[in-house]
């Protein structure tokens, strides 16, 4: 199949045994954790480390010095060897790229985002005739559709920008294989995607038009203020490969976690009804603190660096070696984190790691906070809302994406 016409999203995970030994890795996980926490925090695997303290993936995160991003070799085959900030350490060129990008992402932007996320949702669920499948007819499209507009990325003449911007999510982000089939789709998929975001910006230089990020970028490009065609471009497709291949996964995550827990449940339905977004956006992130985006983020060590050191468990990760800050552990860890296997939508933000920490948080984060919960809440408000029956009404994943959930209401 043509890699640039494909229809499905997600390409299909693991069958059989491996699929199944996946599945139960998983539901393993956290009762893992919770035994590399108390036996040993900083684990050797090969030349990978696995940290699981909350102390120490904190550590990891904001020592740069001593932990590297390891992005920068697929990012290179996405951008095409132009940089983007998301590959580099925290040097002079980094410290420019993101002060431009701020310059054109800006925190006005977030209350009309939050209103057009919430506003498309709610045009979705009442169309629905009371069921709704909240991964790709809700999540997926409230957020391709809002984001890619706001950025400036209209949909691709050919093919399907959702399933573009996923793939070259997953080989970014999830691809530990290396799997060269999914190569094949990347080595199409990311010229192509660098072409069209090129196509646009010739075709607005002209007239940048509408106030979107590109058409802020190219004001600044003739403003003479930077913003060459390559920095805007590469920004583009960071930001669409980065940003919208998100939500689909913690989104149904989280909604899944509250269907597991009809209190939690019905006090989301009430902080939606009632609008009370802040309220809604506390079940929203608890919800996801039991099924985050992924177990950890990966570094690499640029030195000899002793973890935790002066504790118990201190131990020297060497050079070169990779390690995993395992945040879905971290955000677990009673040493922390209060009664972390009780639901408390009221947990102090400095409990959650949903998007990293320090140097390399992510960038859309901000927008991830304005946004979110905003997606569920018109669903939230419908009555007698419930799983649908059978299977689909229980959330199926295809390796670490949330494939499918259906829910009924009224």
């Amino acid at each position: 199949m043509n890699p640039l016409t494909a229809t499905n999203v997600l390409r299909p995970g693991p069958t059989g045994f491996k699929g199944w030994m996946q599945r139960t890795m998983f539901a393993a996980m956290p009762w893992l954790f919770s035994v590399l926490r108390r036996v040993k925090p900083v684990i050797r695997f090969g030349n990978m480390y696995l940290t699981s303290r909350y102390d120490d993936v904190r550590e990891v995160f904001a020592t740069d010095p001593a932990f590297g991003v390891i992005y920068k070799p697929k990012l290179d085959v996405i951008m095409g060897g132009q940089p983007f900030f998301l590959g580099m350490g925290d040097t002079p060129e980094y410290r420019h790229d993101t002060a431009a990008m701020r310059k054109v992402i800006l925190p006005a932007d977030l209350p009309l985002l939050a209103a057009r996320a919430e506003a498309q949702a709610e045009a979705i669920v009442a169309a629905s005739g009371g069921q709704v499948e909240v991964v790709d007819q809700l999540v997926r499209r409230v957020t391709f559709d809002v984001l890619a507009d706001y950025f400036g990325v209209p949909p691709t003449p050919q093919g399907d920008l959702r399933v573009w911007a996923t793939r070259l999510f997953e080989f970014q982000f999830a691809d530990q294989g290396n799997d060269p089939a999914l190569r094949v789709d990347v080595d199409a998929i990311a010229p192509a995607l660098r072409a069209h975001i090129q196509a646009q910006i010739e075709q607005r230089r002209a007239d940048p038009g509408k106030d979107d990020v590109l058409g802020r970028c190219l004001r600044l490009q003739a403003a003479g203020q930077g913003f060459d065609d390559d920095a805007i471009r590469t920004s583009l497709m960071g930001f669409v490969v980065g940003g919208p291949p998100q939500p689909p996964m913690v989104v149904p995550q989280a909604m899944e976690q509250l269907l597991r827990r009809p209190k939690a449940l019905a006090g989301a339905q009430e902080a939606a009804r009632a609008d009370e977004d802040d309220v809604l956006r506390g079940y929203v992130y608890e919800a996801m603190r039991f099924d985050p985006l992924a177990p950890g983020l990966p570094r690499q060590a640029l030195q000899d660096w002793t973890i935790a050191k002066g504790t118990s468990h201190a131990a020297t990760i060497p050079a070169g070696a990779q390690v995993l800050a395992a945040f879905a552990s971290a955000m677990r860890d009673p040493r922390r984190i209060a009664d972390p296997e009780r639901f408390d939508p009221t947990r102090p933000a400095s409990d959650y790691i949903h998007f990293g920490y320090g140097l390399h948080e992510c960038f859309g984060r901000h927008i991830n906070h304005a946004t979110l919960h905003l997606m569920l809440k018109p669903l939230l408000k419908q009555p007698k809302l419930r799983r649908a029956p059978g299977s689909a009404g229980h959330l199926r994943k295809e390796g670490a994406f949330a494939a499918r959930l259906v829910v009924e209401f009224g």
